[in-house]
């Protein structure tokens, strides 16, 4: 009997013993990948701040230069390998806002109702990205101020029923993440989205806007490759110095106006999106910060979200 109990005894401390070793060895690990993740935020953090760098730097330059645009050329769109730094890395890449279509122009404030020829532009738009139309309607009753559900959208009424439940905005989209919060939307959509909708620019900058957002601008562009592949190659070659560079180009003209009540076109970007990444012993953390660049060449921020 003495035996056993001494037996049981010895079992019971190493499983306490053991026990302890791997609830410290855990806790060990958890402080380690903690202070990992700290450090990759701040490597993210920087990494904002270079990109800001970027943004002034080129400010300074335009100056220098009397240079009234911004193309693929500057420095802030030209791709940064990652740097190293302290035994982790930086990734720093700046997107211009004026290369995307404004989804809040998609209601019309003015005169109370959805801005049809606009409504068209952003069904061109996911047609050729490969996005359901489906989702405008859906859009538009998120922006409007009214409880009426548009044919195939969705009003409070389907939002309070979520859980957990929330109101639609009813006014304007503050950031493109509002998306995320619309009934249908999937991850895969809103990536795909956010690279062709913002909620801060206003003028379409030609030097920066991409095919598909081309494409999306009027009905001849759309069934005609060519004029929006003609344009490309015309800014590779060299910047458009002003919009109607660009609508002086043979049959551009009559194919992209250069003004227009649906759009207005430029070539200047005054909002961009720095993603800041950083990575540290396996753990990562991403930063997207909106700024504004104001005319001194300064940089003013307008939201931040942390991944």
């Amino acid at each position: 009997m003495a035996l056993l109990a001494t037996l049981l005894a010895v079992a019971l401390m190493t499983i306490l013993v053991v026990d302890f070793a791997t609830s410290a060895a855990l806790s060990y690990r958890s402080a380690a990948n903690q202070a990992n993740e700290l450090r990759a935020l701040y490597l993210a953090r920087s990494g904002i701040q270079v990109g800001i760098a970027l943004l002034e730097r080129d400010s300074f330059s335009d100056a220098l230069q009397k240079q009234q645009y911004d193309a693929l050329t500057d420095v802030w769109a030209i791709p940064t390998p990652p740097i190293p730094v302290d035994g982790g890395t930086v990734s720093v890449s700046i997107v211009d806002e004026a290369r995307k279509l404004n989804i809040n122009k998609l209601y019309d404030w003015r005169a109370h109702q959805i801005n049809d020829d606009y409504a068209q532009m952003i069904a061109r738009l996911f047609e050729g990205i490969g996005v359901t139309t489906d989702l405008i309607p859906i859009i538009v009753d998120w922006l409007d101020p009214d409880s009426i559900d548009s044919e195939g959208g969705a009003e409070s009424d389907y939002y309070l029923q979520l859980m957990p439940p929330y109101e639609p905005r009813n006014s304007s989209m503050p950031t493109i993440g509002d998306l995320r919060a619309l009934k249908g939307m999937d991850d895969a959509t809103f990536f795909k989205l956010a690279s062709y909708l913002t909620t801060n620019e206003i003028a379409i900058n030609l030097n920066t806007a991409s095919p598909e957002v081309l494409s999306a601008l009027t009905p001849t562009l759309s069934n005609n490759p060519d004029l929006v592949k003609e344009i490309v190659a015309a800014r590779e070659f060299h910047p458009f110095m002003s919009a109607n560079d660009a609508t002086n180009l043979p049959g551009v003209g009559e194919a992209l106006p250069g003004s227009s009540p649906i759009f207005q076109l430029g070539v200047r970007s005054s909002f961009f999106t720095i993603i800041g990444q950083g990575q540290f012993a396996g753990a990562r953390r991403r930063i997207y910060a909106v700024v504004r660049r104001n005319a001194n060449g300064s940089a003013m921020l307008i939201s931040w979200h942390e991944d």
